[in-house]
Formats: C-alpha cells, sequence, structure tokens
C-alpha cells in the first residue's frame, strides 16, 4: 500500500476471521521500500531453539559517493569507530573503489601518502591525522598489514557490491531470576542428552 492511497472509513474491508498482517507487508515511502514480518529462522547455537523475531526491513536508493558515505557511517557506528578513524575509514573505502579485482574481488588497498594525501590526492588531513585513524582501523581489524603501503582488507567491510544490509537487534535485557530458570532448564536439558 502506498502513502497515496486513500482510505476511508466509512467503506472499509473487515476480516473479522483472518488477520492479513501476519503475512509480511511491504510499503513503499517517498525514498524508501519497508518490509515488515516475522522471522523464524535464527536458531540459538547453545540451546537449539528456534527464535522469532520481529523484522522491519528498509530498502533505501542511493547514489555512488552517498553509498560509500553511508556504509563508511554504518560501519562506524556499529564498531563505535572515532570520528579520526571514520574519516579515514570514508578514505580508505574511496581508494579501495579505485583499487582494480583480481579473480572478481580485491582483497587488499595499497594506501602510499605523498604530498597532501594518498597517492597525491588531497584528504582534507594530514598525514599524523590519517595515521592515528588508520591505527585504530588496524586494532579494530578493519585492515591488515600486507607490506609497508599495502593493507590486506576485511572482507566483511570492504567490498564492491551495490547493496549492504546492516542489521541491528534490540534484545529485551533478561533479569536474573529468568536467567537462572533458563540455566536450569539447560543444565536439565544436557542431563537428559547425556543419558
Amino acid at each position: 500500500m502506498s502513502l497515496k492511497t486513500s482510505i476511508n472509513l466509512r467503506k472499509l474491508e473487515y476480516s473479522p476471521t483472518i488477520n492479513p498482517l501476519v503475512e509480511p507487508q511491504q510499503v513503499t515511502t517517498k525514498r524508501r521500500y519497508v518490509r515488515s514480518g516475522r522471522s523464524e529462522e535464527l536458531i540459538n547455537t547453545a540451546t537449539g531453539e528456534v527464535v522469532g523475531v520481529a523484522a522491519i526491513h528498509q530498502i533505501e536508493e542511493k547514489d555512488d559517493a552517498e553509498f560509500v558515505k553511508v556504509f563508511a557511517a554504518g560501519a562506524a557506528a556499529a564498531y563505535e569507530l572515532g570520528k579520526t578513524a571514520h574519516r579515514v575509514f570514508q578514505v580508505i573505502l574511496e581508494e579501495y573503489q579505485r583499487t582494480p579485482m583480481s579473480k572478481g574481488y580485491a582483497d587488499h588497498v595499497n594506501l602510499f601518502w605523498f604530498g597532501n594525501g594518498i597517492e597525491g590526492r588531497d584528504v582534507g588531513m594530514s598525514e599524523k591525522t590519517f595515521q592515528r585513524g588508520l591505527k585504530e582501523l588496524l586494532e579494530k581489524k578493519f585492515l591488515s598489514p600486507k607490506g609497508p603501503t599495502a593493507f590486506w582488507t576485511n572482507p566483511a567491510l570492504f567490498f564492491k557490491g551495490d547493496r549492504v544490509l546492516f542489521i541491528k537487534e534490540y534484545r529485551r535485557r533478561v533479569t536474573s531470576v529468568e536467567q537462572q530458570n533458563r540455566d536450569e532448564l539447560e543444565k536439565h536439558r544436557l542431563s537428559e542428552v547425556t543419558q
């Protein structure tokens, strides 16, 4: 259903026995495509329990420059990068996009600094600032040294695809009583399995 659909509250189609919203829904807004539904595909690996999850999935199109910025911002937020590391990550992503692919992917990026930036291109920061951000990216496993000016890239964080999916899951905090009950159930389940 789009936002432009006019709903007449006096002429609603009722569904007294079946909830039509149980099935996944989708809505197109001005700039996004939004889907919602329940997913029961997540499995707790410790218990084997299938966990149902309510999901809201948005799809938004971006041009190349916006895509790199959104991706960098999402990864920076997820990994809690500092402001400098976030800026450096965006510079490195832009350089990675220029890196030629071999066998369908690029597994490293060259970061040769001279003049005012990478390969002489001004990146809007000093070499010291760049190095400070680079250190944080190395600490948080975005990159790994390959050589003096070459770095292996984490394939989950560097890619040349045309889509990215950020998943942020919220869980209710478990009280200590609930955790004790879960622990006891798990102990009981394990003892039954070993017998």
